[in-house]
């Protein structure tokens, strides 16, 4: 018979969010997000950071007048 948490479809929350590995003894949590280490937690931020920056470009990129978005297509 399958574990409670197996048949809710819960087992993902027994890996770490960004390589998939196992938990130790120590978890780290970033934006609520479960992960198993420092260095997946510097990953994750770096993530987070350059999408962040992706957004600011397409700001950029819209709020642009519209004689300049010519030159730059």
């Amino acid at each position: 018979m399958p574990h409670c948490s197996e048949s809710l479809g819960l087992g993902n929350a027994t890996r770490c969010a960004i390589c998939v590995g196992k938990f130790g003894l120590v978890r780290y949590y970033s934006w609520r997000t479960p992960l198993c280490s420092r260095n997946c937690v510097d990953r994750f931020r770096a993530r987070h950071k350059s999408d962040r920056n992706w957004v600011g470009w397409l700001q950029i990129t819209f709020d642009q007048p519209p004689e300049n978005r010519s030159r730059t297509i």
